[in-house]
């Protein structure tokens, strides 16, 4: 099958409250557990072939969907003027496959036109032919195409599954709030493409700053297994 793509670069659950008829109720923070991510990793690590001796890496890979649909954000503006932004409902989408290795500060991503299996063999596909001195072991979170029957997983990695509803584990989280906060605020595009233009150099703007990135994604859970 040909698919488009975009080879872009190698290399917050909180308290909320809800409302009821003269009622504010908060709903506490939920406790996301790791405690078993190092054993995940170690099993994981476990199954690869005997005399394998590549060094493990670990990865968390996520999606993010990025379209022309826009909402107003708060902006700066002189005293006691109302500031004006645009906004529009075009219903035109592309998707962003990532995953970053916060150990060596590099990130794979590619832009696809759709969430799928398909797409997700392409993904990882091209995760195992960047890092093929690697085993890898890749933190995902509970999408049907990341679990699929037909999903065609490469010999050097390893899924294991994230916590589920906690995308506060998920370090890739912060690489999407940090694409649409400095390329896609209050921002306007005349078509698709313009925006896939604009969303592929933020990824390489990303990717070329190791130490940013390893800033954004080192979350102790993924530093701290000892192997």
């Amino acid at each position: 099958m040909t698919v488009p793509s975009i080879a872009c670069s190698i290399g917050m659950a909180g308290a909320n409250c809800s409302r009821a008829p003269g009622i504010l109720r908060l709903i506490p923070k939920r406790k996301t557990s790791l405690k078993n991510f190092a054993a995940q990793v170690e099993a994981a690590v476990a199954t690869r072939e005997a005399g394998d001796a590549r060094p493990v890496l670990i990865m968390v890979q996520d999606e993010g969907c990025f379209g022309r649909i826009s909402r107003a954000k708060r902006c700066w503006a002189p005293p006691k003027m109302r500031p004006v932004v645009p906004a529009q409902v075009v219903r035109e989408y592309t998707y962003v496959y990532a995953a970053v290795a916060p150990e060596l500060g590099q990130m794979v991503s590619l832009i696809l036109p759709e969430a799928s299996t398909a797409m997700m063999n392409l993904f990882l596909e091209e995760v195992s032919q960047t890092f093929p001195a690697h085993f890898i072991v890749m933190q995902v979170d509970g999408a049907g195409w990341h679990h699929a029957h037909d999903l065609v997983v490469p010999e050097n990695i390893r899924l294991i599954k994230q916590p589920p509803y906690s995308p506060e584990a998920n370090p890739v989280e912060h690489v999407w709030d940090e694409l649409r906060e400095k390329y896609f605020h209050n921002r306007l595009f005349p078509s698709l493409q313009a925006l896939i233009d604009v969303l592929c150099h933020g990824l390489n703007v990303l990717t070329a700053d190791p130490e940013r990135l390893c800033s954004l994604t080192g979350f102790p859970h993924l530093l701290n297994v000892n192997l």
